[in-house]
């Protein structure tokens, strides 16, 4: 009999052992383990070191054992795994009961596992639910935990353990949930983090707050069971609110400058390395001037669209068949806060008062809140269903929003912002609205530039000899063309006979500007376009010399800090550096950079540009007390308006349009429409410098840090009066008094029929 037994035993023995060896012949070994490393988050940082964007996979923020403070430790031992600290890492009493139920039920069970057992399953094991996968797990618990500390183990459960919304681990939902490092969690919030693992979707506090409160509230029992917490700590946390404090959206605050980055970061690493790897990118971006600039373009767009009056053509999800209660609109998954522009759904309305949805939250308007409208009963002219579009002003005392009804009527505006002595962008608005249209207005839209080109036929005709002091004739004339005589026309549809051309720049008559560009050649003009940087393609036919070009605003930009800078271009771009996860840097390469023109040219175009700002169409600036230069620019039928223009550190260029090319309406030129965002964005640009003057004739030639590393050593390229980094310094940067510029025609050279025209644009100012 006892030998029956001894059989017995051993053959169970030896199938044990076959079921070890085959379950165990494919686990990861623990060397695999030692060097994991977990998908991480790449955060951009602006040029004050604060984050304001990052790219996932899987957001994460990997932290070290010590910056998990004890409170979470014991919450999440208490409600996972009471017997961490003394278990091998199975529990085979729980591990067998586990196992049924994962594969009798359709829940996991989740609670019934070990924390080391849930590490092993989310690092390396699949959701399939057999013994031999259950098996698997066990072996590899005990692998683990003959491998690592138990610090160890707990520090890459913590940084790896999904907890809903996309996060993944404490950190990250710490962030996410309550806006701060875990390091710095209460009781109440640490106990709602360890809630999560065991269903982060089933007791989500975003949408089922009831549930997450009460699992919430047991974890903070068992801390209580546990000796972890006293009595009246459990009685403080649990009657505590859940208390979240959400993270805004990734991205939210510059998301066509992030866009720009990522782009530009894929093309040079890899999308796995730049979503995955955790870099630290040093951005060039300015968070007060970017939220200076995302305000600018609100509140312009507002105001024009005021001006325009009330249009109506609201959109109605109820007539679309679409019930009032389901219906989200893309712009409330951002931060509603004071200031912010967002569609609402309209879901009461009254003759006095009207109420809007706003995601979870609700606004109500009141006559003075639509009275721009001249609708005197908001039942007049909105219905139930009704898409509308408000600006959130406040809270009131109940708590709703008080908001003012706005207009979206398909108006786009775009701002980009430099800085002139490096070329780093540091402000960036491609549209009014990300959620609706990623399309970027300021690097991806060709428009026409209208007088906002002018600066190349000046800059050409001073490059072959004219002065600013030189008088030109601003009268009726016409050009021979193939198809017959072209006669343009001034915007103001009057003459002012003879004037300097500072004069007729700064007024920005047409006429002279068709003359000189006549008399130099359109084809060098469009040459001197292309030096300063725009690279789009240019029809060589003389209505271009006033605007009958299609150019971005990024280019325009770019272009524009050249005079500022003595003659110098830097590329406007959006990196400093970026490091590995270790700190490391990875390779830069460093802004192309290029003396355009020389300084004298370049002086002698701020004579012009400045008195566009002082006394001609732009003359609005004066209300600032500052310097600045720059030019207007309206287009044919009012489709598009600019301004460009730039302090003595900062080029900034705006523009307002409709994508589908529409007219703006009667007199929204380009000192009417695009000029006010940009003195509301140059406000704020120049509220540090109350004292910056730009360089005057017979001053020192400027000298340009350019450097992309804030700590790269810098180099002064030979004959250069360009600071650049030394990795930078073989580039081709030309001597001082030298150019890259083709030699130009001279004064007298005429290029008869060197153009083409088809319906030139008339009254392009």
């Amino acid at each position: 009999m006892t030998f029956f037994a001894l059989l017995a035993a051993s053959a169970v023995f030896g199938a044990m052992c076959g079921l070890m060896l085959i379950y165990s012949i494919n686990l990861p070994q623990m060397t695999d383990l030692a060097r994991y490393r977990p998908s991480t988050t790449t955060e951009l940082l602006d040029v004050h070191g604060k984050v304001f964007g990052s790219f996932a996979m899987e957001r994460r923020v990997v932290v070290p054992y010590t910056d998990f403070p004890p409170v979470l430790r014991e919450a999440i031992i208490s409600i996972e795994d009471k017997s961490f600290e003394s278990n091998w890492g199975v529990n085979l009493v729980r591990a067998v009961e586990a196992a049924y139920r994962d594969l009798h039920s359709d829940q996991r069970a989740q609670g019934a596992s070990t924390i080391t057992m849930q590490l092993a399953r989310n690092l390396f094991l699949s959701s399939e639910k057999t013994y031999g996968r259950k098996l698997q797990e066990i072996f590899l618990s005990m692998q683990i935990e003959r491998r690592f500390t138990k610090q160890q183990i707990f520090a890459l459960y913590a940084n790896q353990i999904y907890l809903g919304r996309g996060t993944y681990g404490f950190e990250a939902g710490s962030e996410y949930y309550f806006s701060k490092h875990v390091r710095d969690l209460t009781l109440p919030e640490a106990a709602l983090l360890a809630a999560l693992p065991k269903g982060p979707e089933s007791y989500s506090p975003v949408r089922y707050p009831e549930r997450a409160l009460k699992r919430r509230n047991l974890v903070i029992s068992e801390m209580l069971q546990d000796g972890k917490i006293t009595r009246a700590q459990a009685d403080a946390a649990k009657s505590a609110p859940l208390g979240l404090h959400l993270e805004a959206p990734a991205n939210s605050v510059a998301p066509y400058f992030v866009e720009e980055v990522r782009r530009q970061l894929e093309k040079e690493y890899g999308v796995e390395e730049v979503h995955g790897a955790g870099l630290l990118v040093y951005t060039t971006l300015d968070l007060g001037l970017q939220q200076a600039a995302n305000n600018a373009v609100l509140d312009g767009t507002a105001a024009y669209e005021r001006r325009e009056g009330w249009k109506g053509n609201l959109r109605n999800v109820v007539l679309s068949g679409i019930d009032l209660e389901s219906y989200k609109h893309p712009d409330w998954t951002q931060p509603i806060v004071k200031g912010s522009y967002v569609h609402g759904l309209v879901t009461e309305v009254a003759a006095k008062r009207v109420v809007v949805k706003l995601g979870d939250q609700q606004a109500v308007m009141k006559p003075e809140d639509w009275a721009w409208t001249q609708n005197v009963d908001g039942d007049s002219f909105l219905r139930t269903g009704d898409l509308v579009y408000v600006r959130i002003e406040g809270t009131r005392p109940d708590g709703t929003l008080l908001a003012t009804l706005q207009q979206d009527s398909g108006a786009q505006a775009s701002l980009m912002a430099v800085d002139n002595a490096t070329g780093e962008v540091v402000a960036m608005v491609g549209g009014r609205d990300f959620a609706l249209s990623q399309f970027n207005r300021a690097t991806q839209a060709e428009r026409q530039a209208g007088s906002s080109f002018k600066p190349y036929v000046y800059t050409t005709a001073f490059e072959a000899g004219a002065k600013p002091t030189d008088i030109i004739v601003d009268g009726p004339t016409s050009f021979p063309t193939p198809s017959g005589p072209y006669t343009p026309h001034n915007y103001e549809k009057n003459y002012l006979g003879a004037m300097t051309l500072t004069n007729a720049f700064a007024e920005s008559r047409n006429i002279p500007a068709l003359k000189l560009a006549y008399r130099y050649g359109i084809r060098n003009v469009i040459q001197t376009a292309h030096r300063f940087g725009v690279t789009s393609d240019i029809p060589a036919f003389l209505p271009v010399a006033i605007g009958a070009a299609d150019i971005t605003l990024y280019e325009q930009v770019g272009a524009y800090s050249v005079f500022p800078n003595d003659g110098i271009r830097i590329e406007p771009h959006y990196i400093r550096k970026v490091t590995q996860a270790n700190g490391l840097p990875l390779d830069e390469k460093a802004p192309e950079i290029n003396e355009v023109i020389s300084v004298d040219t370049a002086r002698e175009m701020m004579q012009l540009l400045q008195a566009v700002a002082r006394s001609g169409t732009g003359a609005s600036t004066n209300q600032l007390n500052h310097p600045f230069g720059g030019k207007t620019g309206t287009t044919n039928n009012y489709t598009d308006a600019w301004f460009i223009g730039f302090s003595p550190s900062v080029t900034c260029g705006t523009w307002i349009g409709f994508d589908n090319r529409q007219s703006l309406g009667e007199k929204e030129t380009g000192a009417r429409a695009a000029l006010p965002i940009w003195m509301e964005f140059m406000r704020t640009a120049i509220a540090n410098k109350p004292n910056e003057t730009f360089a005057s004739a017979g001053a020192p030639q400027k000298t340009l840090n350019v450097s992309v590393n804030q700590q790269a050593d810098t180099a002064v390229h030979p004959n250069s009066r360009v600071i650049v980094p030394k990795a930078a310094a073989g580039q081709n940067v030309p001597a001082v008094g030298s150019s890259t510029k083709k030699t130009t025609a001279p004064a007298k050279f005429v290029e008869p029929q060197s153009f083409w025209v088809s319906k030139p644009p008339r009254g392009t100012k």
